[in-house]
């Protein structure tokens, strides 16, 4: 797989996010296995908690257009801060029932990435199963 060209369609991603409180833009690419590249940013509000995570914009949209978990070759996460960006815990959560628990998720920087999955990330996840 290619990761670096995930990565540079995540950065492009990045580049539509809307950013007016923060001012910290983040990007999120998936990859599905048929070949398409979604895209997702962040888009804060000034209602806090109405703002999106790039990564859960990113999933939900491959989601509204017909892929489904078992469609998503991989997730890339990117930002510009000093260190890779990782998902905060919500995101995490929603990762966690709508990827595979083995599914590539690219954290990355502009200088470093590091590949993961949702199972590293979130052990012992809150799931159906859970209920």
């Amino acid at each position: 797989m290619d990761y670096q060209r995930l990565i540079k369609e995540a950065y492009e991603a990045q580049k539509k996010a809307y950013i007016p409180y923060s001012h910290f833009a983040v990007g999120a690419c998936i990859l599905t296995k048929d070949g398409h590249y979604i895209h997702g940013c962040n888009i804060e509000n000034a209602a806090y908690g109405s703002t999106m995570c790039a990564e859960r914009n990113a999933v939900y949209h491959a989601y509204c257009v017909g892929y489904q978990k078992e469609d998503i070759e991989a997730l890339a996460i990117v930002g510009d801060g000093p260190v890779m960006i990782s998902p905060c815990g919500a995101c995490r959560q929603v990762l966690s029932e709508l990827l595979l628990p083995d599914t590539p998720i690219i954290l990355a920087s502009r200088t470093d990435y590091n590949v993961t999955t949702i199972k590293e990330l979130l052990p012992l996840s809150f799931t159906k199963e859970s209920m």
